[in-house]
């Protein structure tokens, strides 16, 4: 879809022509699908190797941005813009590691491995990280980060359990206990998030202001302007 159609179909004009409601709640709906589900899908490309990190990145940050100049610029609505923007780049974090745990917890192939090495490094930028080579039975080794679940607890010789990628997309995931239990948690916020920026930005699009409404509603607060006599 085009963004400009897009935009132009998310304007007030069309509501002063008299747009039936339920056209007005399916346009709600569809942004509301668009930006939380973007942001979503963002944050889950993210955790993909092959640079794909700065792609997932991307598509948050244009979901943010569009959802908020729909909501703020079209709407009218500069309170749901500001949550939409800031909420959606929020979802993009917490989807990303949850919805990658949760894949490779629930549908990844289950590979028992050893710790070869585990130390902590500082990267360039002087943040400190943590680093972690486990092999699996069959010789082939894994490089993993804290990302991955490799933390400090892990020590040399130790054993670990691999949730691997059947279709080999995804990093594994490791767990030193080898369960396959979800964190209720993460996936608790995440799922709070989606509903906060979905509910708000279809809340917005059903409540969306005209620029005559805005102007009116200036006009009973504030007054007509005085006309400058210069």
């Amino acid at each position: 879809m085009d963004t400009a159609d897009t935009a132009a179909r998310a304007s007030g004009p069309m509501e002063k022509a008299g747009a039936p409601r339920a056209g007005r709640t399916r346009n709600s709906l569809f942004w509301a699908a668009f930006v939380a589900g973007g942001a979503t899908l963002g944050g889950f490309v993210s955790q993909f190797p092959y640079g794909l990190l700065y792609v997932g990145v991307l598509v948050v940050l244009a979901a943010a941005g569009i959802g908020a100049g729909v909501a703020g610029t079209f709407w009218n609505r500069a309170g749901a813009a500001t949550l939409v923007g800031f909420g959606a780049m929020a979802l993009g974090v917490f989807a990303g590691s949850n919805l990658n745990e949760s894949y490779l917890k629930l549908l990844g192939e289950r590979v028992d491995a050893v710790v070869a090495e585990s130390r902590e490094y500082t990267n360039s930028k002087g943040d400190t990280r943590f680093y972690c080579r486990v092999v699996e039975p069959s010789g082939e080794s894994h490089e993993l980060d804290a990302i991955r679940n490799c933390h400090a607890q892990v020590a040399p010789g130790g054993h670990v359990v691999l949730f691997k990628d059947r279709l080999g997309g995804l990093d594994p995931w490791m767990e030193t206990s080898g369960s396959r239990a979800l964190d209720p948690l993460g996936l608790g916020i995440t799922g709070g998030l989606f509903l906060l920026i979905g509910g708000t930005m279809f809340s917005a699009g059903q409540r969306r202001r005209s620029d005559l409404e805005v102007d009116e509603l200036r006009r009973r607060r504030y007054g007509t302007p005085r006309r400058s006599r210069g």
